[in-house]
């Protein structure tokens, strides 16, 4: 069973990882600026692929922030809609959910 402290610190790394990802998204679509009409046409393609991705990786850190706030308030773990403690094999595939696996369907 893994403490708040080890679910923070695991956390905060992904945190940290979308948030290098999200930079690296920016920085590509940035570099987008072609004249070419074909070229273009590919880019914007991957355009909304890295869009999507960077829109992904924010809704991924809001559930992470919501997450560390309940470790702050001592509510981690416990789930948000019915109070029921969140099983230990659920938080170690979800560590952000803010519901057992009840509550989730």
């Amino acid at each position: 069973m893994k403490t708040d402290a080890e679910r923070r610190t695991q956390l905060e790394a992904r945190r940290a990882e979308l948030t290098h990802r999200m930079q690296a998204v920016e920085s590509e679509l940035e570099s987008h600026n072609t004249r070419d009409w074909e070229d273009g046409a590919i880019e914007r393609e991957q355009d909304e692929v890295l869009e999507g991705m960077g829109l992904s990786a924010q809704a991924e850190m809001v559930r992470i922030d919501a997450a560390l706030e309940r470790i702050e308030s001592g509510e981690y773990g416990s789930c948000t809609v019915c109070g029921a403690r969140i099983s230990e094999e659920r938080l170690d595939l979800l560590p952000f959910t803010p519901f057992c696996r009840n509550c989730a369907h």
